[in-house]
């Protein structure tokens, strides 16, 4: 069974706060939308962004991210 994961992406300040109480804290912070975060997130998992949406053209150099937990 493959266990849904919480992405969060571009979240930088109070914002991240208000997605936490609406959506619980992510398994995944990622810095921006980039082709690595595109590939890591699985079709069943909740992607949250703090601008934008998934049909943005992603970033062609990787974001460095952010473990959360």
């Amino acid at each position: 069974m493959v266990r849904r994961c919480t992405h969060f992406v571009g979240f930088r300040g109070e914002e991240y706060h208000s997605a936490v109480k609406a959506f619980g804290p992510p398994d995944f912070i990622h810095r921006g939308w980039d082709k690595r975060a595109q590939r890591e997130i699985a079709d069943c998992d909740l992607v949250v962004f703090a601008k934008g949406t998934a049909e943005q053209e992603p970033r062609a150099r990787s974001y460095d991210d952010l473990l959360a937990g």
